[in-house]
């Protein structure tokens, strides 16, 4: 398969306990992925991806961390071994979304423009959750800029045209005007 066939949804980050749990750190706000049993894939690093099942997960209270067991992992030793591994689901997998609501791994790699002079200025690179989503852009000297995700600063998401509109406040990419 190839890589866009895949969406990351977690890295193993450690073991957890002694009967072969994992902690994972999500890359989805789509927490039923860690919570519901089924398939999903683990690959790791420069590896293929491998089918598992997935008998149980839960979110750790208070934290942005879910503890997840597998089918075939049975004690520490083997969890440890994962470490670093991608968790994965196929991209057909996808939730639907609510208008307005877009996949992570949709918005990475936009082109950024000025929503009034269509300037281009810069390229989503990443993506945090704090509070509230920030987009990472980078622009063309590699300086990156955190961008609030809310419609009154990022207006219009065209993922036909690969393309966001920014109407950014002073400052955000560069000097901000002298008054």
């Amino acid at each position: 398969m190839t890589e866009q066939e895949w969406i990351v949804i977690g890295k193993v980050v450690a073991a957890q306990g002694l009967k072969g749990e994992i902690r994972v750190n999500p890359s989805t706000d789509f927490p039923e992925r860690f919570e519901v049993a089924g398939q999903r894939w683990l690959r790791m690093p420069n590896q293929s991806p491998e089918s598992v099942e997935l008998e149980r997960g839960r979110r750790v209270p208070g934290k942005n961390i879910f503890v997840v067991k597998f089918e075939h992992v049975v004690d520490r030793n083997h969890a440890e071994t994962l470490r670093g591994a991608e968790i994965l689901v196929r991209a057909g997998d996808r939730p639907e979304l609510e208008e307005g609501e877009y996949h992570v791994s949709d918005l990475i790699g936009l082109n950024v423009l000025d929503v009034d002079t269509k300037e281009k200025l810069g390229i989503v690179s990443d993506i945090y959750s704090a509070g509230q989503d920030l987009l990472e852009v980078t622009d063309a000297n590699k300086q990156k800029h955190l961008v609030p995700f809310v419609k009154e600063i990022v207006p219009v998401v065209d993922l036909v045209e690969q393309q966001l509109e920014v109407n950014a406040p002073p400052g955000l990419f560069g000097e901000a005007p002298q008054s």
